[in-house]
């Protein structure tokens, strides 16, 4: 302990070959791009073609969280660049929350990362309880509160897109989640206007399995960190991810297909209203 009492000093990271991502710095620099890696932006690309998500001139903010799927959603933006004819601009924003601050260890990370993938990275500190709470708190609020900063950034830059990193997993559960828990039939956007069309969300990794993501971080080594969330055990995704697995097994290709329903309303097996005061 330094004689000032304070707290020992992190140790500092070494600037190792590793931690520089040369393999990423040279698919990026010189677009020696594994096929296994085209694979993934292509089926990234997928989703964006399918929904017209990018086109020329557009400025992209993407949500980084620190998890696998935001670090993978920004490399595919940044390859995909590359291999177009259209031009946009990528830029990345992590909402530091200040309860669970990043280590320095962890802000080294991302910051070498994104600087190898060619994309700006600004990461912003922000309370996860802010006074309008009035002490309440859920998966709903956080998501809520970091969308709401993401939001502002956007308007201050200039952006007209936010890039979020849910997958097609995730629009499975929510679309799930909202059949069983809320009866209704409702799920996640792949591009969904806000303010009028002065801003859009977009998901592009909409076609792109969690499976796919977990293989294209472990074999890049992506910088992953996460917080500690004080919900993690209580959120319902953790219930329906082993019934999604369990009906895979059955069916191959049934997240798709639930994917595939939700454009494909078939109105004549559905009745047009349901008494829902019952109190069933």
């Amino acid at each position: 302990m330094p004689a000032d009492g304070a707290p020992p000093a992190e140790p500092l990271e070494l600037e190792t070959s590793k931690s520089s991502f040369p393999e990423l710095r040279r698919i990026i620099r010189h677009g020696e791009t594994p096929p296994w890696l085209q694979r993934f932006v292509r089926n990234v690309g997928r989703g964006i073609n399918e929904h017209a998500m990018i086109a020329e001139g557009d400025h992209v903010l993407v949500g980084i969280s620190g998890g696998k799927d935001s670090l993978s959603l920004a490399l595919a933006l940044s390859l995909r660049r590359r291999w177009l004819p259209i031009s946009y601009t990528v830029e990345a924003i992590h909402v530091d929350w200040r309860e669970h601050a990043l280590s320095a260890s962890d802000r080294r990370a991302l910051e070498r990362y994104f600087a190898a993938i060619d994309v700006p990275f600004t990461s912003i500190p922000m309370s996860m309880f802010p006074p309008s709470f009035r002490g309440r708190f859920d998966c709903y609020l956080c998501a809520r509160n970091r969308k709401r900063v993401l939001f502002d950034v956007a308007r201050e830059r200039g952006a007209n897109l936010v890039a979020f990193g849910h997958h097609l997993d995730d629009i499975v559960e929510t679309t799930l989640m909202n059949l069983c828990f809320r009866g209704e039939f409702a799920t996640m956007n792949p591009k969904q206007p806000l303010f009028d069309g002065r801003l859009h969300i977009i998901r592009p990794l909409c076609r792109v399995t969690e499976e796919e993501i977990v293989r294209i971080a472990d074999r890049l080594a992506l910088p992953i960190v996460s917080i500690d969330c004080p919900l993690k055990e209580k959120n319902i995704r953790t219930v329906l991810k082993p019934m999604i697995r369990e009906l895979h097994r059955h069916n191959p290709r049934v997240r798709q297909n639930i994917y595939r329903s939700t454009a494909n309303i078939n109105w004549d097996y559905l009745p047009g209203k349901i008494d829902t005061t019952d109190g069933s």
